[in-house]
């Protein structure tokens, strides 16, 4: 059992008997009243999300995940095949229970899977990936007041805001927690 207070962004609870990872999560407390949180949790069960308040000190049904690091190996229509590192065991999942991390997904690229009762529940990157620039307009000579930026796609089909200087081919270290720029490669 964990407390509602405790509860963070990803962590995944048993909700009215079914399972629901927790997206937002906001910790109110008032001099005078006791503390609540309110929370955005999606249903992993059928992806409907759910938004609640509950007081802090609520008792709820945390579940225990099996956590594997797997590679993405390749994509086959609205499936994309993954592969445990350690057993060489293949698994197909759906791109929409991917989510958004397809944006940051790269061939042969790390993927962390939570299983419960080995059934993959929960999927989410590394902090960083690299990745390569696919297109991306020159960047003009004297243009560098402030901290001027331009569209790039990746090599993923996502689409960055870069600066100036990264060209077509570059490969470029992006933050998969907001999707920005940090350096090249």
């Amino acid at each position: 059992m964990i407390f509602a207070s405790e509860l963070k962004p990803g962590y995944v609870i048993k909700y009215n008997g079914q399972l629901h990872t927790i997206q937002k999560y906001k910790y109110n407390w008032s001099g005078r009243n006791e503390a609540t949180v309110t929370l955005k949790m999606k249903n992993i069960e059928n992806g409907s999300t759910v938004d609640t308040s509950m007081k802090g000190g609520e008792k709820l049904e945390d579940v225990v995940l099996d956590q594997r690091e797997m590679n993405y190996i390749y994509k086959n229509g609205d499936y994309y095949a993954l592969m445990d590192n350690e057993t060489y065991e293949q698994i197909e999942v759906h791109i929409d229970d991917l989510g958004d991390i397809v944006n940051f997904l790269a061939e042969e690229g790390t993927v962390f899977v939570s299983f419960y009762e080995e059934r993959p529940v929960s999927f989410s990157l590394p902090k960083n990936v690299t990745l390569i620039v696919e297109y991306t307009e020159p960047g003009e000579k004297g243009d560098s007041t402030g901290n001027p930026l331009k569209p790039a796609k990746l090599n993923t089909g996502a689409e960055v805001n870069v600066p100036l200087f990264v060209n077509i081919g570059d490969k470029i270290v992006i933050d998969t927690s907001n999707g920005e720029y940090l350096s090249r490669a």
